[in-house]
């Protein structure tokens, strides 16, 4: 049975930045030493990890908002330059747009059922689309439109 994986998108406030992150990353990596895939570092190796290989996603929350989410390619054993153990989250760069879910914050990671999981929304493209349009608002008038369920 599939399980996903829920983390917080720390200093991205929005689809449009995370994008503009990725793509960013992607090429400093091209460009260095490391690794070409992208992955995310976390200090806990989900005790789940079979669940989570078996068709999961790591789902982001953005400023309080489940919205993208990434399909999980593996998780590897990593150490750091001092020897520290982590769990590197390897996943597809694709950033796939779900419906808005609220979440607050929490630490580090959280598992999430896949009948708890947003669904995507139907038509990719509009839905990035949508989500770069929306950066080029006034933060007071974003706020207030999403107060009011409208973004």
């Amino acid at each position: 049975m599939t399980v996903h994986l829920v983390k917080l998108c720390v200093g991205i406030d929005s689809i449009a930045e995370l994008v503009r992150y990725r793509e960013e990353m992607a090429q400093k990596r091209r460009t260095s030493k490391k690794p070409l895939e992208d992955q995310h570092w976390t200090r806990s190796f989900p005790r789940r990890a079979d669940e989570v290989l078996d068709g999961g996603s790591l789902y982001w929350v953005i400023r309080g908002r489940l919205c993208v989410r990434h399909r999980i390619l593996r998780l590897d054993e990593v150490e750091d330059e001092a020897g520290k153990a982590y769990c590197a989250i390897v996943y597809d760069p694709t950033v796939i747009v779900t419906e808005i879910r609220p979440r607050r914050a929490f630490q580090g990671w959280r598992y999430l059922e896949v009948e708890d999981a947003p669904p995507d929304l139907p038509d990719q493209r509009s839905a990035l689309a949508h989500a770069i349009a929306e950066e080029a608002l006034p933060e007071d008038l974003r706020q207030e439109l999403r107060g009011l369920g409208l973004l």
